[in-house]
């Protein structure tokens, strides 16, 4: 559990570190006309590592010989970490809304074992909604892939 501590929040002051140096380049003060484009990241990358800080100092001081998490934990935490994985891998080449529908089916099925029927309605009904909402109501362009040229969108 310490070592689980102590890696997550050395990442954290790490990207902390990073935001900082970037808002800093931005201007992290005060300008004549408001707050500089850096000045809420600055503040709370700030924020982030004094608490990551903290949590080195509270990793350090504790002595838990107990593991991070059992192999029983870790089983549903994978069943949501791989396909999501996938999905975000499948986006890059065939676009948000086939991903989301394969994501959708596949994890219906796999950790939900619905009926076909169900998965169907929702695996279509979820990404086309999605297209409807965005791309139709608020006119923001989603990743489409090929399915873009497919379709003449």
């Amino acid at each position: 559990m310490r070592a689980a501590d102590l890696a997550t929040a050395v990442v954290l002051m790490g990207l902390g570190g990073l935001v900082m140096f970037d808002a800093v380049r931005l201007g992290y003060d005060w300008g004549s006309d408001g707050p500089k484009s850096g000045f809420f990241p600055f503040w709370l990358a700030v924020a982030l590592v004094v608490t990551s800080g903290l949590i080195v100092v509270q990793a350090l001081r504790r002595h838990s010989p107990q593991p991070f998490v059992s192999r029983e934990q870790l089983r549903p935490v994978l069943a949501v970490l791989v396909p999501a994985t996938a999905m975000v891998l499948i986006m890059e080449v065939a676009g948000l809304y086939v991903a989301s529908a394969l994501y959708v089916a596949f994890y219906m099925r796999w950790v939900g074992r619905h009926r076909w029927i169900t998965i169907a309605l929702l695996a279509l009904g979820l990404p086309l909604a999605t297209f409807v909402i965005f791309e139709r109501w608020f006119l923001v362009p989603m990743p489409k892939g090929p399915l873009e040229a497919w379709l003449g969108l």
